[in-house]
């Protein structure tokens, strides 16, 4: 071992000498990886203290250029001297296609079927669910393909990055639907005052296998319920916020993987269209309104897989919206009981943004949660 010019550590040949008394019995390696260490944390003995950036990157500089170390671990080494992931040049343009690509193979497998039929009609329902289950099923490869083709180093598995593991699953599964069913306080409030069945009754159909069977023979209410939330979320969340967050950042992946769900949504255009299902203006308002509200909910269903790192808290939510639908508004303004309702639905907004952040603590989801480990630089919304 000799001292490289600056002071560096260079390895040469693999030899060791002038081992210490307690280093006779290591193998050479051993003392090489033993020596590094002390040098990265401590420095060189009898000399002045370097600054952090050259006691972090200097090492493997001279080690790797005197061919005893592999390129890998310099690569390592520099994208992690300040303790943060360094992306790639050309990352962001990689994961933006990615993500186009992966958004247009999902719309394009529901018009791969020739069909006079509208979109509602079972036999339709039936073979779209087809062609988005193969799509769906094979959207981690294009995860995996980014990864291999951008060299982004994972170190957690690629299903955890996806938000499929174990660890935090019970509040994964509980409270990201309970902060939604806050926010949706005015909609029940407005239910339970319309429906004509106790409180008994709704639990005692509930509990009924009957009709549950019901509703998973029904092909709209499986599509709505079950096949949508859980392809949508896994596509356009699970894998592409892995994609997104090492270029942009989670804040900023939050608001840009939405607009790929957005104007995924644009195709019930085409079927309104060809339907003739209204005027071209009140289509086209429909159209408007549609990408701003699926925008806004899959901000914040992105929201709750970067602070969980679970894909099924999205996924109930998502469930869960779609049966409610979108707030009858205009329908609560004219209800009986105007001031409760209307109450309720002030309290259930205020009510969520003092849940948002300790209801997704990632405290309790396993900290830090997978995707937080892809950020560039430290983000607030990794932290508990």
């Amino acid at each position: 071992m000799r001292k490289a010019p600056g002071g560096s550590i260079a390895i040469k040949n693999g030899s060791c000498p002038n081992l210490r008394e307690e280093e006779k019995a290591a193998t050479c390696d051993d003392v090489v990886r033993t020596r590094r260490r002390s040098y990265q944390s401590d420095g060189p003995p009898n000399s002045p203290v370097p600054s952090s950036s050259l006691l972090q990157s200097q090492p493997a500089v001279v080690m790797a250029a005197e061919g005893d170390l592999p390129a890998d671990l310099l690569t390592e080494e520099v994208k992690h001297s300040s303790g943060d992931f360094v992306p790639p040049d050309g990352l962001c343009w990689v994961s933006v296609l990615s993500c186009l690509l992966l958004a247009c193979s999902y719309v394009g497998s529901l018009y791969v079927w020739r069909s006079d039929l509208p979109r509602d009609h079972p036999a339709v329902i039936k073979r779209r669910f087809t062609s988005v289950l193969i799509v769906s099923g094979l959207s981690p490869l294009f995860v995996w393909t980014w990864r291999q083709f951008t060299g982004v180093r994972t170190g957690p598995a690629l299903l955890s990055l996806m938000g499929i593991r174990f660890e935090g699953l019970i509040p994964a599964i509980i409270l990201p639907l309970m902060l939604t069913m806050v926010l949706f306080l005015g909609p029940l409030m407005q239910l339970a005052m319309d429906c004509p069945w106790s409180f008994m009754d709704g639990f005692r159909v509930a509990i009924d296998p009957w009709f549950w069977s019901l509703c998973f023979s029904d092909m709209r209410w499986l599509r709505n319920q079950v096949v949508a939330p859980l392809t949508e979320e896994l596509v356009f969340r699970a894998c592409m916020l892995p994609m997104l967050v090492p270029c942009a950042g989670p804040l900023t992946a939050i608001f840009t993987c939405p607009l790929f769900f957005g104007v995924a949504h644009f195709h019930h255009v085409i079927e309104l269209l060809r339907f003739r299902q209204g005027t071209l203006s009140g289509i086209f308002l429909s159209a408007v309104f549609q990408f701003s509200y699926t925008a806004v909910f899959g901000a914040y269903t992105a929201f709750i897989f970067i602070r969980t790192g679970h894909l099924i808290g999205p996924v109930l939510c998502h469930s869960f919206c779609n049966y409610m639908g979108f707030p009858a508004i205009s329908t609560a303004m004219e209800h009986p009981h105007r001031l409760t309702v209307l109450s309720s639905y002030l309290m259930g907004v205020i009510l969520f943004f003092l849940f948002l952040f300790p209801f997704t603590d990632p405290a309790y989801y396993g900290l830090p949660t997978p995707v937080c480990t892809l950020t560039s630089s430290p983000s607030s919304l990794c932290l508990s």
